[in-house]
């Protein structure tokens, strides 16, 4: 198979599914924080299952270990998307029931689209370019005017 059949068959569908899951999040957390009071304790319950499941995956399937130049190679920012990713769990445990899963989904994502453009852009991160083109403004414009018209009404 192409790698291009690839992508449209297997891995776009599973990416949309797991964007469609990140919906759910946000309001499973924010019954959490109610629940147990403390958004911080509700935090940390979040993601002690993830890293339950990342250790039993790892003690599973520890191959490929990292060789010594890869260690050396990795950035100073690498290990600190984790951290970005806790922000975006914090956010939607602590505002979700106040601006409603579309609104906090919508801005999520619309802010998601207009960084992703300019790490494309730029080709931030170690990332191969991919060039601003009219396309991609008015798609990140319809994306604006879509949150837009979410948060409204």
């Amino acid at each position: 198979m192409e790698k291009q059949n690839l992508s449209l068959v297997v891995l776009y569908p599973l990416i949309l599914v797991c964007g469609a899951l990140q919906a759910w999040g946000p309001p499973m957390n924010g019954v959490l924080r109610n629940a147990l009071s403390n958004p911080w304790l509700a935090s940390l319950v979040s993601f002690l299952p993830i890293v339950m499941l990342l250790s039993v995956t790892f003690l599973c399937l520890p191959r490929p270990l990292p060789t010594a130049e890869g260690l050396a190679a990795i950035p100073w920012w690498a290990p600190l998307g984790g951290i970005v990713g806790a922000f975006s769990v914090i956010v939607g445990l602590l505002f979700v029931d106040k601006v409603g899963a579309g609104a906090l989904s919508g801005l999520t994502i619309t802010a998601n689209i207009l960084m992703s453009l300019a790490v494309d852009h730029y080709g931030l991160f170690r990332l191969p370019v991919h060039t601003l083109s009219f396309g991609r403004i008015v798609g990140a414009g319809l994306m604006v005017a879509g949150i837009a018209l979410i948060s409204r009404f």
